[in-house]
């Protein structure tokens, strides 16, 4: 991806079936489980590199003991730091003696995360600022085990301030931070009450002490806390939770907006938030992880039982196509395969703008994330040249114009031609604070392969999407017109990102997409620009109104001109003016239609199409075009 974009959390989840001894009788190891997330954590740190967090949850630890632990980061290579830490305080205390790993009892006494469950987060921030506080897991705490409550997830809450508001309905003094905290706030509420509930029940019944304590835990209904209190989430949510008891869940959103997955055996449940990394750290076919079903809860209670329990009738599936597309790393078998399809449906586009003539045509990609796509391009071209080849052969044999030459023209020209030619050099460092600065910087984020392209050939570049733009044109544009080539055709495997997203991913600011800012030009070209003020009169109208009354008005920004004239615009709008070349810059981009046939069973596509999976992603959008208009920096949700 060409532009850097804040985005998707991602968690990891362990719960050991069987006692330490166990792992450390057949693995050698009693923090096999501690291993376990340490790895899925590292194989997903794709998903967050602001911070990171860990909690554990001890069984049966007698009283006076703490029994949850938690460990967070937010300092540069949060993860290592973290495990590296505890590592090192597992080390000294097996070296001092404190801790003998083959009898497991000391293990657990002794190393706070010597434990049965775990929990890990990794944080891209879109919201709650940047400091420990606003780091995950969260943790609730209380003198009553089945009140601890630890809480992590991947998601955002559009209806944050109304949640909050219900909070103090209860009579609560929530603080307003962030959605996590209020999402812990609501669980928290609705755990209270069921313990209360258990316990006068237990306590009329005549039970006492240790007795009551134990008939809460085995009584305790996570499925029915979770349904009081997700029932007026507003979102796209990944959860994974914990109970000082022992009892231990997992959930997802009612839309499948935020991906999860699974598995289980007789010694272990993990869940995580890709796939792959469950397949390659517990070494499992693809047929053994599941996908979280959207509206339903995972429950392991403290015995081990293992259930799943609706709490939400699920909505129509809009799992999120980012995720296909960019997100997730691409050693998932599916997501392999449809970006390959991705960048394959784009090949009749990218024919038409060369004419054709592969023989003056150089095929590369942005780096990384669109390697997959450009190797599903390449796959695609060759495919038809081979087609084109073999027909032609068939024709010449049959017409008895077979010739060596014709043969030669035949087999050696026409192919696509491919090199390497750009390079991802640096990091854009983001202690550089003066925005002049930053772009200098980013000039330099990439690098070429000089001496690839010849003066007459058209370098054609894939990426994976197109959000702002800036660095299309501050930095690969004017990079890749080093090479000197006749033009510089950038395909985009993912269409126009026209619309804000509000489940997790940091693009809410409307103002900021080069697809709408080229609307907009389109629509003060053609003197059309009052459109604008009537669609913000219009948001602004609609702003206190039901939900179910809520309406895309800024689709008719964007309803004025096709496809093709805000592709064209957007050509112009990220061209240098650069003084040693003076060739062609043309950007073309996925069509919807495409996009869903290489996607049939992600549907989540509002960032491209406006069509919202819930209720709360209009008014974000309404938001949003009104904090545009209105020249606001505030976010919009």
């Amino acid at each position: 991806m060409s532009d850097a974009i804040q985005h998707e959390c991602g968690v990891a989840f362990v719960r050991l079936l069987k006692p330490l001894s166990y792992y450390y009788e057949k693995y050698n190891s009693p923090l096999w489980g501690l291993f376990k997330l340490y790895l899925l954590m590292e194989k997903q740190h794709n998903r967050g590199q602001d911070g990171a967090g860990v909690a554990a949850v001890k069984l049966n630890v007698e009283p006076g003991y703490p029994y949850i632990f938690r460990e967070r980061e937010m300092k540069r290579n949060p993860l290592d730091r973290i495990f590296r830490k505890l590592f090192a305080q597992y080390e000294a205390m097996v070296k001092t003696g404190v801790i003998h790993p083959e009898f497991t009892p000391t293990v657990k006494q002794n190393f706070d995360y010597g434990a049965e469950i775990y929990l890990g987060h990794l944080r891209y921030g879109t919201s709650g600022g940047y400091n420990i506080s606003a780091c995950h897991p969260y943790f609730r705490r209380s003198n009553w085990p089945t009140k601890n409550l630890v809480l992590a997830g991947n998601f955002n809450i559009t209806n944050n301030g109304e949640l909050n508001k219900r909070l103090v309905n209860h009579g609560q003094h929530p603080i307003f931070s962030t959605d996590t905290q209020t999402l812990l706030e609501e669980i928290g509420f609705y755990l209270d009450q069921e313990h209360d509930a258990i316990y006068r029940k237990l306590r009329d019944e005549g039970r006492h002490g240790a007795d009551i304590a134990q008939g809460i835990s085995d009584q305790l209904n996570l499925v029915e806390i979770i349904r009081n209190a997700a029932r007026p989430w507003d979102g796209g949510y990944a959860l994974i939770g914990a109970i000082g008891n022992g009892d231990a869940f997992a959930l997802r959103d009612p839309s499948g907006i935020r991906p999860l997955f699974y598995f289980a055996n007789d010694e272990v449940v993990a869940f995580a938030s890709e796939r792959a990394p469950l397949m390659t750290v517990f070494d499992l076919e693809f047929t053994d992880i599941q996908e979280a079903k959207p509206g339903c809860v995972y429950v392991i209670k403290k015995t081990g039982e293992f259930s799943t329990g609706e709490y939400h009738e699920p909505t129509p599936a809009t799992p999120c196509s980012f995720e296909r597309i960019y997100f997730s790393r691409g050693n998932d078998q599916e997501i392999y395969r449809e970006r390959k399809r991705l960048g394959a449906l784009l090949g009749e586009q990218i024919l038409r703008e060369i004419n054709h003539d592969l023989d003056h045509s150089v095929f590369s990609f942005i780096p990384n994330t669109a390697e997959i796509g450009y190797y599903g391009l390449l796959e695609s071209l060759r495919l038809r040249r081979r087609l084109e080849v073999r027909d032609a052969i068939l024709d010449a044999a049959q017409s008895g114009t077979l010739t060596a030459d014709r043969l030669d023209s035949l087999v050696m020209r026409g192919w696509p031609r491919t090199d390497k030619v750009a390079h991802k050099d640096i990091k854009l460092r983001t202690f550089i604070s003066q925005e002049s600065d930053r772009n200098l910087l980013a000039s330099h984020v990439y690098d070429i392969t000089y001496g690839t392209i010849r003066p007459d050939d058209t370098l054609v570049c894939v990426d994976d999407s197109i959000v702002r733009g800036t660095t299309l044109k501050n930095s690969v544009i004017k990079i890749l017109a080093r090479l000197n080539p006749k033009k510089i055709l950038i395909a985009s495997t993912a269409p126009q990102i026209r619309y804000p997203d509000c489940y997790g991913i940091d693009m809410s600011e409307l103002g900021k997409f080069i697809a709408f800012q080229a609307a907009v030009a389109l629509l003060q070209e053609h003197g059309m620009e009052a459109l604008l003020k009537e669609v913000y009169q219009d948001c602004v109208a609609q702003t206190g109104q039901p939900t179910a009354a809520l309406q895309n008005h800024v689709r008719r920004i964007y309803d004025r001109f096709t496809t093709q004239q805000i592709s064209d615009k957007i050509s112009q709008l990220t061209t240098p003016q650069l003084d040693h070349w003076h060739g062609e810059v043309k950007i073309i981009f996925q069509t919807i239609e495409n996009l869903r046939a290489a996607l049939p069973n992600h549907g989540g596509d509002w960032y491209f199409t406006g069509n919202y999976p819930t209720p709360g992603g209009y008014r974000v959008l309404n938001q949003a075009y009104i904090n545009y208009y209105e020249k606001s920096a505030q976010r919009s949700y």
